[in-house]
């Protein structure tokens, strides 16, 4: 059951990028597959600054790999530390007739844990295992201890030395917690971008009783305020909402009520939709302060990207959900960034499924043990309908 193993998981303190052996406990789960001699198994596993990565890969022996289909389920081990005021130890896994508890139970362990024992469960069932090797494909997990912290060394480190070993997959499940009410409601097919910006007015400082002697920095922002602050920079589309400006930090002066200030600085985020990027940024904050001295800086954490609804993974994926929940998902690019991006940045059809998120990085995270169950019975059913797809167009091929 992936009740029993997600406990287990969520008991390894894997605060990022912490590992903390947990690897070692998931090919335990995996051996199963390894020593299965109708299988080829390969074992990445990656370390650098102390991030830690793995890669494991199921494909019928003997069989070019370059001629398989390859679906990868990805998802990340660590966790944001647990803060205090928890009613209940972070890391106790602890499970009652609802609920599992702990930090990662939704983000993400939940969702490692029900695609390890969706793909060991198929593999392992005798029917499934002769389709499985009569078919043209093969399946493999990517696991990161750095989805939390800086990503540099995590998914994106791994993705490229899969490139160079020409094995990166064609299509993608990210088990990141992605419904709202119950597992199935949600999935993400895309997500927007993430552009961070400090824009600085420049003043002249001076004595408050000779205003005609100074250059306010806050008088020059002043009515150019309203044109900044969570202003839409475009007007979306049927997949993204509308790319919004928002402030997160001003600050100017020197506390002192009798000095104007010499400049201001105002931080900022864009979560932005394909439609706008750092040059329309810059044009429109151009514009906006056209008459005003300042400096402007942007760094772009992350590219918008959409995988399209008409894609197989998609439908096989809906197809699955609306089968065993009864659900028809709701199809969303909401939310923070993923490592799903990464996936996207190679060509790779990727999406997002997981359980509620109602408590990510919140404090008495938790997760329903019907929607742990629901959401491993979806892979599973994803799965044979991929293994089932790739076999009949590996027949129609010959």
């Amino acid at each position: 059951m992936p009740l029993q193993f997600l406990q287990k998981l969520i008991t390894y303190p894997t605060i990022t990028p912490q590992e903390c052996g947990i690897y070692e406990l998931i090919l335990n789960k995996l051996n199963s597959l390894s020593q299965n001699k109708d299988f080829e198994v390969l074992k990445i596993e990656q370390e650098k600054e102390s991030v830690k990565n793995l890669f494991f890969l199921i494909a019928p022996k003997d069989i070019d790999k370059s001629k398989l289909q390859h679906f990868c389920f990805a998802g990340h081990i660590d966790v944001v530390p647990t803060g205090e005021g928890w009613d209940f130890e972070p890391f106790c896994g602890a499970q009652d007739e609802k609920y599992i508890y702990g930090r990662g139970a939704q983000d993400m362990k939940g969702g490692v844990s029900a695609f390890i024992y969706a793909i060991t469960e198929t593999l392992e069932s005798q029917d499934f295992k002769q389709t499985f090797l009569d078919s043209a494909c093969m399946v493999s997990i990517l696991l990161t201890s750095d989805e939390e912290g800086d990503g540099t060394y995590g998914t994106k480190y791994m993705l490229e030395e899969l490139k160079k070993r020409d094995l990166l997959p064609h299509s993608c499940i990210v088990a990141e917690p992605t419904s709202i009410n119950k597992t199935g409601d949600m999935i993400k097919i895309g997500r927007r971008g993430s552009i961070n910006g400090i824009l600085k007015i420049e003043g002249k400082q001076g004595h408050v009783a000779y205003p005609e002697k100074c250059v306010n920095p806050i008088e020059l922002l002043g009515a150019k305020l309203g044109a900044l602050a969570g202003i839409a920079l475009d007007n979306g589309d049927c997949h993204f909402s509308p790319s919004k400006l928002v402030i997160t930090d001003i600050r100017s002066g020197m506390e002192v009520v009798n000095v104007t200030p010499q400049n201001l600085k105002i931080m900022f985020n864009v979560r932005n939709s394909p439609l706008s990027n750092e040059d329309s940024i810059r044009t429109y904050i151009k514009e906006v302060f056209k008459e005003t001295p300042y400096e402007l800086s942007l760094k772009t954490n992350s590219l918008p990207f959409i995988t399209d609804s008409q894609s197989a993974l998609i439908g096989l994926l809906c197809e699955s959900i609306k089968h065993i929940a009864d659900i028809s998902p709701t199809l969303s690019t909401s939310g923070g960034t993923s490592d799903a991006r990464f996936f996207a940045q190679y060509g790779i059809d990727v999406v997002e499924l997981g359980v509620p998120n109602d408590r990510i990085h919140a404090v008495n995270e938790r997760v329903l043990i019907s929607d742990i169950l629901l959401l491993c019975d979806i892979f599973k059913y994803f799965l044979q309908l991929f293994i089932q797809s790739a076999k009949t167009e590996n027949l129609h091929q010959h």
